[in-house]
């Protein structure tokens, strides 16, 4: 089941994850290994969880990467979803 209007795992990020350790950008991003410009960028939704990324959240905070995937995920379909009435795609069946 697809979740209604999931939120950017960015915001998930910065919110379950930096807040309640009081950490900064610049400290999450040191620990993560990561440029502060990188993580920035996550947690304002101009980029996505990549893989590497999944994994460096999933060793840093006692997750899985496969759940930073999974909200990447639910978030990015449901933004492509918004846009299917505006997709010229024909219906292909067998002959």
């Amino acid at each position: 089941m697809k979740m209604h209007n999931p939120p950017h795992p960015g915001e998930v990020l910065r919110q379950l994850c930096l807040e309640p350790l009081n950490l900064t950008v610049t400290d999450a991003a040191r620990s993560l290994g990561v440029s502060r410009k990188a993580l920035s960028s996550i947690l304002n939704r101009r980029t996505g969880i990549s893989p590497e990324m999944a994994v460096r959240l999933s060793i840093a905070f006692n997750t899985s990467a496969e759940s930073w995937l999974n909200q990447q995920l639910q978030y990015d379909l449901w933004q492509a979803e918004k846009n299917r009435k505006l997709l010229h795609v024909a219906r292909l069946s067998a002959a």
